[in-house]
């Protein structure tokens, strides 16, 4: 087993006891097995020293809500109204995709994720066969669900259902157990209470947990309310959601009982701040969530709505906007975004073993650039990543003890040959 030390680096680590450490860290194949001030045996038994001099190290961001593939409707549509934006832009042309659109779509949202940080992401989507192996090849971890909308007739329904069911029994635990996933009934006013039932259970009998859109906007709540009687955390209650591990995406418009529900089932929050200012969807009430005990993670959503995959962005704004809305300046302080952005976004997607930077952990991490003049003076590292870092920093990335980017190079995919296909996709699209 390859044992690979990196002396002289700073560590962010994610401990609390110990926030940052400078020193060295140990990776013994995919797993962190040391990090401290100094090695603890002689450099000449390890088989790679690397110098972690002018870099600081830190866990992986975990981006839990997001839809890869809709890089290709980046700019398309902006400045409209979710509904709108939904059914007049967004689903005609996602209407027209085929799978090597899709391949093409999250090969290219990979190497702007990869490159930027992010080393694990949850996807929601259609073709997903296209975006596991594209996953699988990049070298990344993702928690992957085929999203599916029951607006249709039941034999679509039947059949999209067989087809997610599908999806999670080959993929859940490929490419060495970076890849595990999820059922996901798009949401509550897109998928009937029977058909939202029928992924519960399908959910059960796999053992896999839900993923859903929940709340996002305040028509979408009255909407539900008026259709079903019961606002969208009670709906999906009822129809036994919880009952398996959920993870719903959004959550802006909540009530405290319906806060105090999401609690009691354990339920994460996807807290997407890009995307809900962007769409005026409106702000999530992550302070309250966050004492009540919710595991809040940050995601970006498509590159349609945010529009970059940028996760330190979202950290940054995470911890800036409800600083404004409360007027509390304590509101979300930067060390509690960095968790939502790295181990609560971990166990928001029930991976206990990435997130933090501590022996036993998989080796996920990524190292930062410091030799710049926005990290200066060097009072704070925690407060640095959240208020003046940027995906631009981002120099070297390893997931699952494997390098996938050095020096800024991706090593795992071929990036010309990404943007060339991905361009033409576009242009078929966009000229069909």
């Amino acid at each position: 087993m390859k044992k690979t030390i990196i002396i002289n680096g700073l560590f962010v680590t994610g401990d609390a006891a110990a926030p940052v450490i400078e020193g060295c860290m140990v990776m013994e194949g995919n797993q962190l097995t040391y990090i401290g001030k100094d090695a603890p045996q002689p450099l000449e038994t390890y088989d790679e020293v690397i110098r972690g001099d002018r870099k600081l190290y830190m866990p992986g961001l975990v981006n839990t809500h997001g839809h890869a593939a809709m890089t290709l409707l980046r700019g398309y549509g902006d400045d409209l109204a979710l509904q709108v934006w939904l059914e007049e832009k967004m689903w005609p042309m996602e209407g027209k995709f085929t799978a090597q659109d899709v391949r093409y779509g999250t090969l290219l949202a990979i190497l702007e994720m990869i490159k930027g940080g992010t080393t694990t992401f949850v996807d929601m989507y259609d073709h997903m066969n296209e975006v596991a192996q594209a996953v699988s090849d990049s070298g990344m971890r993702a928690r992957l669900t085929r999203g599916v909308i029951g607006l249709c007739p039941a034999d679509v329904q039947e059949a999209k259902l067989r087809e997610a069911i599908a999806f999670a029994k080959d993929w859940n635990g490929a490419a060495n157990g970076r890849i595990t996933t999820m059922m996901a009934p798009h949401a509550p006013y897109t998928c009937p209470p029977d058909y939202i039932e029928r992924f519960v259970q399908a959910a059960h009998d796999l053992d896999l947990p839900i993923h859903t859109h929940m709340s996002e906007t305040l028509k979408e709540v009255e909407a539900n309310a008026e259709q079903y009687g019961a606002r969208p955390v009670e709906h999906l209650e009822k129809l036994g959601v919880f009952t398996r591990p959920t993870l719903v995406a959004h959550g802006v418009h909540l009530t405290d009982e319906e806060i105090a529900v999401l609690a009691k089932y354990n339920v994460g929050v996807s807290h997407n701040p890009g995307s809900n200012l962007k769409l005026a969807s409106g702000v999530a009430r992550v302070p309250e969530l966050l004492k009540a005990g919710i595991n809040v993670s940050l995601g970006t959503d498509g590159a349609a709505s945010n529009n970059n995959l940028d996760m330190f962005e979202e950290m940054r704004l995470a911890a800036l906007i409800h600083k404004g809305v409360t007027g509390d300046p304590t509101a979300v302080p930067a060390a509690a975004a960095l968790s939502m952005g790295t181990s609560m976004g971990a166990r928001s997607i029930w991976l206990d073993d990435i997130g933090t930077l501590q022996p036993g952990m998989k080796a996920d991490f990524i190292a930062l650039d410091i030799d710049q003049p926005h990290f200066l003076p060097r009072t704070d590292y925690v407060s640095h990543i959240v208020y003046s870092a940027s995906a631009h920093d981002v120099v070297d990335v390893c997931v699952d003890g494997s390098w996938i980017v050095s020096g800024r190079e991706c090593l795992t995919l071929d990036e010309e040959k990404i943007k060339r296909e991905f361009e033409s996709c576009f242009a078929r699209l966009t000229n069909s």
